[in-house]
């Protein structure tokens, strides 16, 4: 049974990744005063998103694919595979589920399944490349299924925004709306609980973070000979590099990505961030 892989542009997969497992994204848009960008790394690099979002003086807003985009995906993806797994951004973060639905139903007695990610990024990601990898292993679709839930439920991402300003501005602060009483001066760690932004812990200064992030996974990983981990920044190559860096002295993980935070994450972090996600095979 021949089946296709589909996610959405917030998963933040490198794209040598995306061909190498032949996964399909559908992009959202980024939405500045001048005109609207698609999230494909064409019609707008990740360099120079950071570029414009840094001088902008409007903050830029997103937009969900429409069920147009994904019913043109489908219909293309159908010709040749049997079934597809379409699996995407929270619903509490977007509404690009909803597109898939409204899509899906343009395929009556067509295997389409939908899966929620309840993440962003590469929490996302990291389901979507999993599930790729056992479709070229040759597993079924009942199979990769119940993997990416069960995997969802292991999948840990810490976030530090330099400010949380971007967040509050796109309403994207979620369960971490104490935080906006107390935006000065502070340094928070963020996490996803429950499909939404949660508030993980409270720091100070950029460091403190850092090195708290550092702690908090010192006491989740339980064999870093088992971990896999990815980390993320948004225009911040010195700060992501310098965390992979530390991640490596400190628990030898059997595999380690450096990705981009790319445009639409980008848009609600803000740049100067870091976002570390891991979990443990």
């Amino acid at each position: 049974m021949s089946i296709a892989i589909v996610t959405d542009s917030t998963s933040d997969i490198p794209r040598d990744l995306c061909e190498k497992y032949k996964i399909t994204v559908v992009p959202l848009l980024t939405i500045f005063k001048d005109r609207s960008y698609i999230d494909d790394g064409v019609d707008i690099t990740v360099d120079e998103f950071y570029k414009k979002l840094r001088a902008a003086e409007t903050l830029p807003t997103t937009a969900q694919p429409s069920p147009g985009d994904f019913v043109n995906t489908y219909r293309d993806l159908l010709k040749d595979h049997d079934s597809i797994i379409s699996i995407h951004i929270s619903k509490k973060m977007s509404g690009t589920l909803d597109s898939t639905a409204v899509a899906k139903k343009e395929f009556p007695g067509k295997d389409i399944e939908i899966i929620n990610s309840e993440g962003v990024h590469m929490p996302l990601g990291f389901l979507v490349i999993k599930a790729a990898k056992m479709v070229q292993e040759g597993k079924s679709k009942d199979e990769i299924v119940k993997t990416v839930n069960d995997l969802k439920e292991k999948v840990t991402v810490l976030f530090i925004p330099n400010t949380l300003k971007y967040l509050k501005k796109g309403g994207r602060i979620g369960r971490a709306k104490g935080l906006i009483a107390s935006l000065l001066d502070i340094k928070p760690i963020l996490t996803i609980n429950l499909g939404e932004v949660s508030q993980y812990k409270t720091t100070r200064r950029w460091n403190q973070a850092k090195n708290e992030l550092i702690d908090s996974m010192k006491h989740m990983v339980k064999n870093g000979e088992n971990l896999i981990v990815s980390v993320g920044d948004s225009d911040a190559k010195e700060e992501g590099d310098e965390m992979a860096e530390r991640i490596k002295d400190t628990f030898k993980p059997k595999q380690l990505m450096r990705v981009d935070i790319g445009c639409v994450v980008g848009t609600h972090l803000g740049p100067g961030g870091i976002g570390i996600t891991f979990y443990e095979e």
